[in-house]
């Protein structure tokens, strides 16, 4: 079991399960939603995932057609997206969840995109395009 909670705390969540690898994104949407040069998502089964507490605080913002960003309307901590064409799973944001986490990074997606001001000197690949990982 996992939890996890925005910034201010007004919204708290568990998942239930092993968590998949992390997956680093380096797309333009990504680093203007996290202010950041990357994003780092957790693909979960929906059902694994239950909020807690903050449902009436919580505000999405359609970032492109059929992608949903979900993020503390309070604080303004971004928490997870959504795809409609995959219902069944929510992207986490890592830096969401709380203690320590025994998933890594798996590798970098859409690098090519990424900031120029940032260096990634680590060892993972770096992929030009997405991932869509199965969750189980």
């Amino acid at each position: 079991m996992y939890t996890g909670s925005c910034l201010c705390g007004g919204v708290a969540f568990e998942i239930d399960g092993e968590l998949e690898p992390i997956q680093v994104c380096h797309c333009g949407q990504c680093r203007k939603a996290q202010g950041a040069p990357f994003a780092t998502n957790i693909p979960v089964a929906a059902a694994a995932f239950r909020l807690l507490r903050g449902a009436d605080l919580l505000s999405s913002f359609a970032a492109s057609p059929g992608k949903q960003r979900v993020f503390c309307g309070v604080c303004g901590s971004p928490l997870f997206s959504r795809r409609e064409n995959l219902p069944d799973v929510l992207r986490v944001r890592a830096g969401s969840l709380d203690g320590e986490l025994a998933t890594r990074p798996v590798a970098h997606f859409y690098y090519a995109s990424r900031a120029n001001w940032f260096e990634c000197n680590d060892n993972l690949p770096k992929c030009a395009e997405a991932y869509v990982a199965k969750v189980t």
